[in-house]
Order: C-alpha cells, then sequence, then structure tokens
C-alpha cells in the first residue's frame, strides 16, 4: 500500500504593510520550514509553489456585521468571533482600530487571491492558540515558544526562526489540528480557527490514566 501524502498546511503571519517582513511556515507533516515575504506576490507565489491543503493566515480575513469595507463605519465593531475571544478571556486588538485596518484591507485582497488560485484560507489567531496550548507568546518568551512548539511535535525550527516566523508556525499547526479534526471555528464558518481544547482534555486525561495504571 503506498504511503499516505503528509497533510501540507501553509502557516502566514502576515504583516500590515509590504514593508513589514511577513512571516511563513510550511509545514509538511510536522516537518517545517520557515522564512519571510514581503510583497503581496511573494506570498502568493509561495501558495502556488507548495500547494497547501490550507492555508492559516494571522490576519483579520472578515469585516463585523454592517459593514461593507473596513473603512465603513456605520456597522459594528466587533465579529461575532471576537466576541467570543472576549469571552473565553483572550486578548486582541479589534480590527477596527488604528493598524488593524491596514491588516485587514491586506488580509481580504491576499485571501481572495488564495481562494482564486484554488486553495483554503481561513484566519487564525496564534496568540490565542498560544494561550489554548499553554504557551508564551512570542514577544514575551520567543525561546519559550519554540520549546513549547517542539514539545507539540513540530520539527525543524531552529533558534534563528524569528517572532514572525514563529508565529507562522504556530498557524500553520492550527491549520494542521483543523485538518485532522481537532480545530474549532470561533463565530462560525468565517471566523477565527483554533486548536481545539476538548481535545487537550482528553489528552491530559489519557495521561492521567496511564501512569494510574502503571503505578507510576
Amino acid at each position: 500500500m503506498a504511503d499516505r501524502k503528509p497533510l501540507v498546511v501553509l502557516g502566514i503571519d502576515l504583516a500590515g504593510s509590504p514593508r513589514r517582513p511577513t512571516g511563513v511556515c510550511l509545514l509538511r507533516g510536522l516537518r517545517a520550514q520557515t522564512g519571510v515575504a514581503f510583497s503581496d506576490q511573494d506570498i502568493l507565489n509561495t501558495v502556488h509553489q507548495a500547494r497547501p491543503d490550507l492555508v492559516p493566515i494571522d490576519a483579520p480575513l472578515s469585516l463585523p456585521k454592517g459593514r461593507r469595507t473596513i473603512s465603513d463605519r456605520r456597522g459594528e465593531h466587533l465579529r461575532d468571533c471576537d466576541r467570543e475571544l472576549l469571552r473565553r478571556g483572550i486578548r486582541f486588538f479589534p480590527i477596527t482600530l488604528g493598524p488593524m485596518r491596514m491588516l485587514t484591507e491586506r488580509g481580504l485582497i491576499l485571501k481572495a487571491k488564495i481562494r482564486a488560485m484554488g486553495y483554503r484560507a481561513i484566519e487564525c489567531y496564534p496568540g490565542a492558540a498560544q494561550d489554548v496550548w499553554g504557551l508564551p507568546r512570542q514577544h514575551r518568551d520567543r525561546e519559550g515558544l519554540l520549546a513549547g512548539l517542539k514539545k507539540l511535535g513540530v520539527r525543524g525550527l531552529t533558534h534563528a526562526a524569528t517572532s514572525d516566523e514563529l508565529d507562522a508556525a504556530t498557524a500553520a499547526l492550527v491549520g494542521r489540528w483543523a485538518l485532522s479534526g481537532r480545530g474549532e471555528m470561533l463565530g462560525g464558518e468565517n471566523g477565527i480557527c483554533i486548536p481545539s481544547g476538548r481535545f487537550l482534555k482528553k489528552k491530559q486525561g489519557d495521561k492521567r490514566s496511564r501512569i494510574s495504571r502503571t503505578g507510576g
């Protein structure tokens, strides 16, 4: 029987401006390859070369109800997925605030182009995923985040990886969890994808059960 093709996920930690580095992480199975891109075309070329099963993007990819554009002030400030983050006590920047407007606009354009290429793009928030997994966020402890991703099984990451690349690796791992049925979408189909906390509780319970059975 032929070996199953490994899942291919391209995580993108999108910068609001093409003048700043966008972190990218190609995850084949659990082997990570990270780098940075700048222009939209650089990012789209990376997508084309990777031929991914999923593209999780760390950027807002939808608008609040009632808004036709990010500059439209007539609608709400928060989306359903944002309200769910608040309910769970996860910190985030509202997408209608300052620099988030530029990031949202760029994210929406890239999502449309990636989907036109035939690939699935979803919104991901690495900070939320790191909170669920119990990992430090990159601005607090980059080395701790690197170590935590390795403990979750990601191979190939090095100490040279930038904060942007580690957030991209987090996004890629969330995408892998989603493809294997261990993710959840906050706020519905067009919301934010995060790892499922239910899976973590089950895994921790299984571990305690194994220890008790072996007398540890």
